[in-house]
């Protein structure tokens, strides 16, 4: 079904040589769209989570160096041999010359100085990482649903504010030929009155006619401006020349259950539930691995000068150690987290229930307002025909003097009120269209075949996946 437009399209000014359609407005509001672009970049910034996750098995290694200046002045009895491990001047031996307690002094002033390198490998977290990975990815997955689902509220948001604009363009141009008949109709009623074929009356009657034409002409074009600045928000530029649009039925299921059906498993609000699900459930494995005990090898170089106070004294040092920690109670913290991520998981098995009878509802609201556009279509079409047949008859029962002049306005409004009607009808019956295919979850730009490469998000988590060096970002 096509809009009727082709009258309306010389109102509105047209900013290309050619018209635009319907798929290429949705393909520069899914290019461009700010609303779209932000939603992805989300999706990459999520990315970087498993990216972070997969650290936990990676080795760190780092460098340390120190160094300052040192002033020290200090002695140390020496040891009684015949005491061993008993230094105390109490017990040093007597110096034969003098008397005295023999020790050993030494004064230092100096710059201390020295470096080491370490580096540091889990061998076994308890699933600790594995599991961090799956939730991220899990979340990962969630994001990619929600970015499609914002995909779809964009393409349906721009198909209606295509339709919007076509379908007030019409009406405008209606309004303005409207307008025009009864700047004629008050013309001739001015002529009939001055050789007495109708009153005063009759003439207030048309006046009064014009005038509201006109003040629902100017509502018109306010009405189509707030159209084409929806359009804009969207679709990123004005409108030019627009194109009749067609239905998208074609690609409905043939009835409401199987659309159901479809919708409880493909729509992108229950996977990114199902998704949140498989992420807390990974949450609740990673919370429980703080229980068991965790490996790790750690080695270290280092090397010091002028060590312990002494001009020139060296050490170096080079060990490897394996470290085993068994947690064996940490304050409850880790028993509480356990609930806590399993409370978390029953919350996102209902959210997943609430995301399925949404879509549900969602599909049969759908179905229905597109089956009243549709029956609203004939009633209409209906409804045009009865007052085309009728202001033709008023008007020529008119010039014999049977109608007046107010049984003509009267069938010439009822006309442009059919129409106008008509116009409506028809475009809802397209948004209809649109609403009913994003509410199954298959609107999408593969599924109208727009002429554009589809964003795929796997590529740059590809990218990122593994990546354990490098700072820059990517856009794709």
């Amino acid at each position: 079904m096509l809009i009727l437009a082709a009258a309306a399209s010389s109102s509105f000014p047209t900013q290309n040589a050619s018209a635009e359609t319907i798929n290429s407005a949705l393909i520069r509001a899914y290019t461009t769209n700010p609303e779209l672009n932000r939603d992805r970049a989300g999706v990459r910034i999520r990315d970087e989570d498993v990216a972070k996750a997969w650290s936990g098995l990676r080795p760190s290694a780092g460098l340390q160096g120190n160094v300052g200046v040192e002033n020290s002045d200090w002695k140390f009895p020496i040891p009684d041999l015949r005491v061993p491990f008993i230094w105390t001047t109490s017990i040093a031996p007597v110096s034969p010359i003098n008397g005295k307690r023999l020790a050993v002094q030494q004064a230092y002033s100096g710059v201390p100085r020295g470096g080491a390198f370490s580096v540091s490998q889990t061998l076994f977290d308890g699933g600790r990482t594995t599991n961090a990975v799956g939730e991220a990815e899990a979340g990962v997955f969630a994001a990619r649903a929600m970015a499609e689902l914002s995909e779809q509220m964009i393409l349906q948001t721009g198909a209606a504010a295509y339709m919007n604009v076509l379908r007030d363009t019409a009406i405008l141009s209606l309004r303005k030929n409207n307008v025009s008949n009864l700047e004629l109709q008050l013309q001739q009623t001015q002529q009939r009155l001055r050789v007495g074929e109708v009153t005063n009356t009759d003439l207030a009657q048309a006046e009064a006619a014009l005038a509201q034409a006109r003040s629902e002409y100017a509502a018109a074009q306010a009405q189509l401006k707030n159209s084409v600045a929806d359009y804009h928000q969207v679709i990123g530029v004005d409108p030019g020349r627009l194109e009749p649009a067609s239905s998208v039925e074609r690609l409905l299921p043939g009835s409401v259950q199987a659309g159901i059906d479809i919708a409880i498993q493909e729509h992108p609000a229950v996977r990114a539930a199902m998704s949140e699900v498989d992420a807390a459930e990974f949450a609740v494995h990673a919370a429980e691995s703080a229980l068991a005990p965790t490996l790790s090898l750690d080695g270290q170089v280092a090397h010091q000068d002028d060590f312990w106070g002494y001009h020139g004294a060296r050490l170096f040092t080079a060990d490897v150690r394996a470290s085993l920690k068994v947690p064996l109670y940490q304050r409850g913290e880790e028993y509480a987290s356990i609930r806590q991520s399993k409370e978390k998981l029953g919350r996102a098995r209902l959210e997943l229930d609430v995301q399925r009878s949404k879509v549900r509802a969602n599909v049969v609201s759908s179905y229905s307002r597109l089956d009243a556009a549709k029956a609203q279509i004939k009633s209409d079409q209906a409804t045009v025909k009865a007052a085309e047949k009728a202001l033709d008859g008023v008007r020529r029962e008119a010039e014999l003097g049977q109608r007046t002049t107010l049984d003509v306005l009267n069938a010439h409004q009822a006309l442009l009120n059919a129409r106008t009607n008509l116009l409506i009808s028809q475009s809802d019956r397209v948004v209809a269209s649109y609403m009913t295919l994003g509410a199954i979850g298959r609107l999408s730009s593969q599924s109208l075949n727009l002429d554009v490469i589809p964003h795929d998000p796997a590529l740059h988590f590809e990218e990122v996946k593994f990546k354990s060096f490098g700072v820059d970002s990517s856009s794709r």
